[in-house]
């Protein structure tokens, strides 16, 4: 039997939820259909978030020929057969699910025919492909992150299912919805799967938030007087670290911890440890993957303790934002395209660099940067006891060169 979820996936792009940076006027992806025209393609991003549903809804609605496979269960054998069918119709579309598992042996039968243009690969993946997806496949596609859903996505989604009236007689209370939303944290099909088991549970097809918190369903504490959302909450959690508020900090771990949202709470320890305390304190970086670590071991409610320990450190850091700032501007030169070759002295086989190592402290005075761009200055060292001895060898480095 088709659960909900399946019942209510979109027949045409345009009917997608979420996802407004690739589908609607002028959007990448709508352009693709509009112009009946598919390429390689790999659609990444959390679960629940629409990335089987858009390719399913691009070959849909462009009428082309389709096999849907996953990279885990499915076989050499099953490809082979993929592969006869594209000859025989002169094309043919492959979804793969859980493309980051693709083996090598299935990866060597595909890459000549995407080569070909016999078939055209849309893969779906969790992971990011630039870390797990093999280059030999990831150079063949073009590259979608697809975004987290939001609530309002999710209320849209919701609205769809009691209009369309695929479940007869469904009502579902307000503050039912609410919850619903925010037990869901983006995930359209958790959202999907959790009314469907509420209408067959109840005796009236009537959900209401008592129904779901006698299924366990546990409300996502992300709203306050003012619906403050999740991702205000997140971001809250960061910006008042950032701050060095740590009662703040510590006020807005709690509803996380309180949500039992560990994974989001750990992704943005990550990015605060290289972030906003940066090369202030480069200690806190492994504290976080040791505390991360932890948290894995512990689970709730003991992991709060560590996540204590961390906030607590991280609020109370100095800060510097150094690092990213002039990584990003070396990346807007290159995005720019001010760029020019690479100094012979340091190309691959040069015969005329310079080993430092063979040189008295290691250093010895050459040209790295390339032609268009010497004397350029990315990092700029900011005013905190860490980063004032690395200006220190800094300035050295830089009148040695002159």
């Amino acid at each position: 039997m088709e659960t909900l979820a399946i019942k209510m996936r979109p027949k045409k792009i345009s009917d997608v939820i979420g996802q407004k940076h690739l589908i609607g006027e002028n959007k990448i992806l709508s352009n693709l259909v509009k112009n009946k025209k598919l390429f390689s393609m790999i659609l990444y991003g959390k679960p629940g978030i629409g990335k089987t549903t858009i390719a399913l809804a691009m070959v849909n609605e462009l009428g082309f020929k389709y096999r849907l496979i996953n990279a885990v269960t499915h076989s050499k054998k099953d490809i082979d057969i993929v592969i006869e069918e594209a000859k025989l119709y002169d094309g043919i579309v492959l979804l793969v699910d859980e493309i980051h598992r693709l083996n090598k042996d299935k990866q060597d039968i595909l890459l000549p025919h995407l080569e070909s243009g016999l078939i055209t690969l849309i893969g779906m993946t969790t992971s990011n492909p630039f870390h797990k997806i093999n280059p030999a496949i990831r150079s063949r596609c073009q590259i979608f992150e697809l975004k987290e859903l939001n609530s309002s996505d999710i209320d849209e989604a919701i609205n769809k299912v009691i209009d369309s009236k695929i479940l007869d007689n469904l009502k579902i209370d307000e503050d039912a919805k609410k919850m619903i939303i925010s037990s869901s944290s983006g995930d359209l099909r958790h959202a999907y799967n959790l009314i469907e088991m509420a209408y067959y549970s109840s005796n009236d097809q009537h959900i209401t938030k008592s129904m779901l918190e006698d299924m366990g369903c546990k409300a996502i504490l992300f709203h306050d007087a003012n619906e403050d959302g999740y991702y205000d909450v997140i971001s809250a959690f960061q910006k008042s670290i950032r701050g060095s508020d740590v009662d703040a900090s510590l006020h807005y771990l709690a509803r996380l911890i309180e949500a039992g949202d560990l994974d989001i709470i750990c992704r943005r320890l990550n990015v605060i440890a290289y972030e906003d305390i940066g090369l202030a304190n480069p200690s806190v970086g492994p504290m976080v993957d040791a505390v991360i670590n932890s948290v894995e071991r512990l689970g709730l409610p003991e992991a709060r303790i560590p996540l204590a320990n961390m906030v607590i450190i991280l609020a109370l850091s100095p800060k510097s934002n150094s690092a990213y700032l002039a990584l990003d501007n070396a990346i807007s030169d290159v995005r720019k395209g001010n760029t020019s070759n690479v100094p012979n002295n340091i190309k691959t086989t040069s015969p005329t660099y310079l080993y430092p190592h063979d040189y008295p402290n290691h250093f010895v005075k050459q040209q790295y940067m390339p032609d268009n761009l010497i004397g350029k200055k990315y990092y700029i060292a900011q005013n905190n006891k860490y980063e004032n001895n690395l200006k220190i060898i800094y300035d050295k480095l830089e009148s040695l060169k002159k």
